[in-house]
């Protein structure tokens, strides 16, 4: 969908401003429970069909430096050592996990995040996929990619990761003023940025996705304006452009922004409002919660036919794998179970001394859990539901059974954002602004404070 400037309605984005979840999962991570049974994931895992694919997400929890905003586990370090010993205990998971499956498991997609996932060494590199190929199987079109601080990569090591299998690249970016990257802590030039992307697009890399967040310390309409400009001249494949939530009681690091600095409600919509209309006008289409891509992108063919889906990596063109997570605090989507490893170094290497898997927290979704996590993942990622299909699939009374969430729905359907009727229920171009707020209508776990979760809008 290409954004048309009427689209933005500045009321309607004042109405439902509020915060909510990005559901990345239904339920969402906060409501993890630390009482999981290990053995619920290993019955999990023994019970996958043979011919079940998989997408393995490595985390690789280390920084050099640190970057304010962030949100993200990670561990901030120049001493490589780290590395060395946190490596060891990630392939002692990963063979764990590789004898629970059973056989060779084929693996269509592998994603490495972070932390800063090339902090490791091109060695370092070779040999986890060393281990992973001796572990799982992977497909002839295997997806993998790997998120890159620009800061820290040189042409040579993007051609090192081609050479392992490497074929999307997802580059940090977050603005290219220096006076907010000043603010945050992360320099990082246009030059800099741009020849990193040279270099993977001469070497074959298949898609260039690019971060960027507004609402930080320092952006004004103008300083943002300049660095639209220098992300479309760049032309990545993909953009995701993510609102900055100021939560320093939760994440330590943001203490070191000064509040002062942070631009006002009605400036960070701006902003956001700015960047929709310029992306439009150079050819990225919205695909829906903070994402752009080009028109021959992947994720807008996915889009268009129905294959797109959303998990703990956000949007994904590989809805039929389930999600394997390995490393420290990363999270396993497994059929109707949900597991997190454990969140620090010391807990993480004491599960896996113990000889069992490192998990921490999870959820094993009820039948409740399902039907909702179903209807929410299709408007997040098809923008409609066959009403009749749904019924049929889950046994219900779609009417009966969301007579309440139907009722508080009316709001978003006199505005324009929801139709409801002969058999579907459907978002409007508009209500794709709004599709947080839409899903938080049937999240049975919302509590009224949502003060822990970014805006919506």
């Amino acid at each position: 969908m290409t954004v048309e400037k009427s689209l933005w309605d500045a009321d309607l984005i004042a109405k439902y401003d509020v915060n909510g979840p990005r559901y990345t999962s239904y339920p969402t991570a906060n409501h993890f429970a630390e009482s999981l049974p290990l053995a619920a994931l290993t019955q999990t895992l023994q019970n996958l069909p043979q011919q079940q694919d998989l997408s393995l997400y490595i985390h690789v929890p280390f920084c050099d430096t640190i970057c304010y905003y962030c949100a993200c586990n990670k561990i901030v370090t120049n001493n490589r050592k780290h590395a060395v010993r946190y490596l060891d205990y990630l392939f002692r998971e990963m063979q764990q996990v590789a004898a629970t499956l059973g056989n060779r498991r084929r693996v269509s997609q592998i994603h490495f995040g972070g932390g800063t996932p090339t902090y490791l060494s091109d060695q370092q590199l070779s040999e986890t996929f060393s281990h992973i190929r001796q572990h799982f199987e992977l497909a002839d079109d295997l997806e993998c990619s790997i998120e890159i601080d620009p800061r820290t990569v040189t042409s040579a090591r993007v051609e090192h990761l081609v050479e392992l299998g490497i074929n999307r690249i997802s580059l940090g970016v977050q603005d290219f003023d220096p006076a907010v990257q000043q603010a945050v802590n992360r320099i990082q030039s246009v030059a800099d940025t741009s020849a990193i992307m040279d270099a993977a697009r001469a070497r074959g890399i298949q898609s260039i996705s690019m971060d960027l967040i507004y609402g930080l310390p320092l952006q004004t309409n103008e300083s943002f304006a300049r660095t639209l400009d220098q992300v479309v001249a760049l032309s990545p494949d993909r953009i995701s452009l993510y609102s900055y939530a100021h939560l320093p009681n939760r994440f330590k690091t943001q203490k070191q922004i000064n509040v002062v600095e942070l631009p006002t409600a009605t400036t960070k919509l701006s902003l956001l409002q700015m960047a929709i209309e310029r992306f439009s006008q150079a050819g990225y289409e919205y695909v829906g919660m903070d994402h752009f891509a080009k028109r021959e992108d992947g994720l807008i063919r996915a889009l268009d036919d129905g294959t797109m889906h959303r998990n703990f990596q956000g949007y994904t063109t590989h809805g039929d794998c389930e999600l394997i997570g390995l490393g420290v605090s990363a999270i396993s989507q497994v059929n109707d179970l949900y597991s997190q490893n454990a969140k620090t170094l010391e807990d993480y290497y004491i599960h896996l001394d113990s000889g069992r898997l490192p998990v921490e927290r999870g959820i094993q979704l009820t039948a409740d859990d399902q039907i909702r996590r179903d209807l929410i993942v299709n408007l997040m990622c098809r923008f409609s539901i066959d009403i009749r299909g749904f019924e049929r699939a889950h046994k219900i009374d779609f009417t009966h059974y969301f007579q309440k969430e139907l009722q508080a729905l009316q709001s978003f359907i006199d505005d324009g954002l929801v139709q409801y009727g002969d058999g579907s229920l459907s978002v409007s171009a508009a209500g794709r602004f709004f599709i947080r707020n839409i899903c938080m209508v049937f999240d049975a776990y919302l509590s009224p404070s949502t003060s822990g979760f970014s805006k919506a809008i």
